[in-house]
């Protein structure tokens, strides 16, 4: 019983130290929805998330012998954060159910790639119990979901921290880039090199140019 109770509290720390940039992008995600169905997006968006963490978790070895797996789940968060400034536009309460379903996709999305780093390290501390797994990342959830709830009520009160949370999405995705091995043998980034990267792409992503992140600007 010690040794399941260790094993167990490994994963829950694991998920919740490396769960920062999830709670981040989540609240960023359902900031717009009204308060009611921002909570109902975060609970649905965040089991779908654990449900396919736990498919891939199972699956470590072969998913992360993907080649260019991390740097594509970096480009998506590169994406994912040009997509939230120009979202900007839209937020406020009123954005009804296609709002509410594509808060949930983005919530599934992004946890699953960040999720790409810390899969083998969960999976090692789960010892292959599936069952222990499943009950370390199901005891991880409500701590994520006030986390998420943090910053959809941080961003209500303080609009410029959106530019903050977009570049804690745009280093998590560097981080990926960095440490892909293929990427790294063909050409060995530094994080630096991986931010600047990330900030030119998602100024591309923002129609090629700096007026979706002057407007988020002018907004905060």
């Amino acid at each position: 019983m010690p040794g399941y109770l260790l094993s167990l509290l490994g994963i829950v720390l694991i998920d919740l130290v490396l769960s920062g940039d999830n709670a981040v992008i989540i609240g960023m995600a359902v900031r717009g929805l009204p308060r009611p169905m921002r909570e109902q997006a975060i609970l649905v968006g965040t089991l779908g998330a654990v449900g396919l963490r736990i498919t891939f978790t199972i699956l470590a070895a072969f998913l992360l012998a993907v080649p260019y797996l991390r740097a594509g789940g970096g480009l998506v968060l590169f994406w994912i954060a040009a997509k939230l400034l120009r979202s900007e536009e839209a937020a406020g309460p009123g954005r009804g159910a296609n709002g509410f379903w594509s808060a949930v996709g983005l919530v599934i999305l992004a946890d699953f790639t960040l999720s790409l780093d810390n899969i083998l390290a969960v999976a090692a501390a789960s010892g292959g119990d599936l069952g222990l797994l499943v009950v370390g990342l199901a005891v991880s959830i409500p701590v994520l979901m006030l986390g998420a709830n943090l910053v959809a009520a941080l961003l209500d009160r303080m609009p410029w921290l959106t530019l903050l949370g977009a570049l804690v999405i745009v280093w998590a995705g560097a981080r990926l880039l960095v440490h892909d091995p293929k990427v790294h043998a063909l050409w060995p980034l530094d994080l630096w090199q991986a931010m600047a990267i990330g900030l030119v792409l998602v100024a591309v992503f923002l129609r090629g140019d700096l007026r979706g992140l002057r407007r988020a600007i002018g907004r905060a």
